[in-house]
This record gives structure tokens, C-alpha cells and sequence, in this order.
């Protein structure tokens, strides 16, 4: 029988770290510089570490047919171009921690968009699991005061909130073009055309943004941090996830994202000195088992 190696689960662990520490890298630089530019400066990052991966992995991109050209644009307009956007929006006004744990609530919206848009079939246990999710996210958004918030809808969700819900409504886009649309690319290359389109449209929007953009917010911190969130945050991290994925699968692998919330947390609060509420403690954990429930 053939054994896992340690360092597969290692690997899977460390990627969780580093998407974890994404949103304490993405809370520096969201107060400190506008949006479309961090997001510009983090994917110039991450292209020019993933060209030259390319070619020596694979020899070079793909030529692209013309269903390969226009997924690859939608990759790179949902998954980079609004999930970064919504993400560095929120993080400019919410702590690192409560936004990590939105996250966890991807493939619960995956889920119902491939229900609604491809009449996937759910079953009892996964619809438990999606209601055991959503009750959890209800924990952490009304800050445990369920009766409050059904009285107020409206003042239980913050904006940062609706950005975080429209961040993942971008990923799971992004997760169910990439599945039904990119038949004959490999993960790289289909990642790296997403990137590159995604760094053309942030581009564009970044250049409206360069008369608010005040040179001297960009520290080293800042510098540290748009490095951090495109080396470690988009390259390693995929390659590392995606070995994982050929190593013991999709569904084995994809359990290690619940501990992107639980780095997320810890980190804000090590790091940021953000506080730990009781309701994130106990929604995340409701989150987490409900996306349980529905992947197993």
C-alpha cells in the first residue's frame, strides 16, 4: 500500500498558514495604499514569479483556443480582478480575523451555484451541512445576537461584510469556471493566464487610483507585505495546494482550507492585537463543521 508522504500534509498545513497570513499582509496594505494598486502590485508580483515557473515546469504557455481565451478572462475578472478588489475593500475596515473566517464559507456558495446553475445534486446530508454552515456565518456576522439582527437585517451587515460575501460569490465563480470551462489546460497555465488578464484589469483600474496613491505609505512593511501576499500568498501557495490535490486528491486536500479561518484568526490576534470574540469562536467552528458535513 502506497504510503502519503509526511511532507505532503506539511505542505498542505504551511499553504493554510499562508493564505491564513494573507489577510493580516492584506490588512497593512489596505490602510495604507488604494486598493487597485495593492492589488496590481501584488499580481505584478505573482506574474513574474509564475512566467518563468512556467517555462521550466512546462515549457512555456499554451497557445489558446478561443473557449480557453475567453475562460481564462473569466478566471481572471472574477477569481483576481473582483475577489481582490472586495478583499482589500474589506480589509481597510474590517479586522483580519473576522474577514479570514468569510472564507471558509467558499465551497458552501460553490455548492449552491452548481445546484442552481448546473442542477447538481445536493442530498439531505449536504443541505444539513450548507444550513449548519450559514447558521455559523450567521454567529459571526450578527456577533451572536441572532434575535437582534432578524429584527435589523440591515445593521448586522456592515459593508465589509457584503464586500467579504461578494469576494467569495467572485472565488466560487472562479472555482466553477475553472472546473467546467478550461478542459486541456494544466493548473499553471490556466492560473497564469487568470493572472495575467486579472493584472490587466486591475491595471487599468489602478491607473485612476495614482492621484490618491502618497509614495511614502509605501514602507518596507508595505512593500514586505504586497511581496508576501504575491510570492507566498499566490505562487507557493498554489503550487504547494495543487500538489497536495495529485497527491491524496481534491476532497483530502480541500479539508486543509478549514484551517485558513483558524490561521487568520490567530494571527490578527498575535499580530494585530485584534481581539478574539466568543461568536467567531463558536460560528467558526458551526462554519467549519457545516463545510465538513458537505464535502466529506
Amino acid at each position: 500500500m502506497h504510503k502519503t508522504p509526511v511532507t505532503t500534509y506539511l505542505k498542505l498545513v504551511a499553504v493554510a498558514l499562508f493564505w491564513g497570513g494573507t489577510f493580516i499582509a492584506g490588512r497593512l496594505v489596505a490602510k495604507e495604499i488604494p486598493h487597485m494598486i495593492a492589488a496590481t502590485l501584488r499580481f505584478t508580483v505573482a506574474c513574474s514569479l509564475l512566467l518563468p515557473l512556467a517555462w521550466k515546469l512546462e515549457g512555456g504557455l499554451p497557445k489558446l483556443n478561443r473557449q480557453q481565451l475567453h475562460a481564462t478572462f473569466a478566471l481572471g475578472a472574477t477569481g483576481i480582478f473582483l475577489y481582490n478588489i472586495c478583499f482589500f475593500s474589506a480589509l481597510s475596515i474590517m479586522p483580519a480575523g473576522r474577514t479570514a473566517l468569510f472564507v471558509a464559507l467558499n465551497p458552501i456558495v460553490t455548492a449552491l451555484a452548481l445546484a442552481a446553475l448546473f442542477g447538481e445534486r445536493l442530498g439531505t446530508r449536504r443541505w444539513l451541512g450548507i444550513a449548519l454552515a450559514f447558521v455559523g456565518a450567521a454567529v459571526v456576522i450578527t456577533r451572536g445576537d441572532l434575535l437582534g439582527a432578524a429584527r435589523d437585517l440591515s445593521a448586522s451587515l456592515s459593508k465589509g461584510e457584503l464586500l467579504m460575501l461578494l469576494a467569495i460569490s467572485g472565488w466560487a465563480a472562479y472555482t466553477i469556471i475553472g472546473r467546467h470551462a478550461l478542459k486541456g489546460l494544466s493548473p499553471i497555465a490556466a492560473t497564469t493566464y487568470a493572472s495575467l488578464w486579472g493584472l490587466l484589469l486591475l491595471a487599468c483600474g489602478a491607473i485612476t487610483e495614482l492621484p490618491q496613491l502618497d509614495v511614502s505609505h509605501l514602507t518596507w512593511p508595505v512593500l514586505g507585505a504586497i511581496s508576501y501576499l504575491g510570492a507566498f500568498g499566490t505562487v507557493i501557495g498554489f503550487i504547494w495546494y495543487y500538489e497536495g490535490v495529485k497527491t491524496i486528491g481534491p476532497a483530502r486536500t480541500a479539508v486543509f482550507n478549514n484551517l485558513v479561518p483558524v490561521f487568520g484568526i490567530s494571527l490578527g490576534a498575535l499580530i494585530l492585537g485584534e481581539p478574539v470574540l466568543l461568536s467567531m469562536v463558536v460560528g467558526g467552528l458551526l462554519v467549519i463543521a457545516g463545510v465538513s458535513l458537505t464535502n466529506r
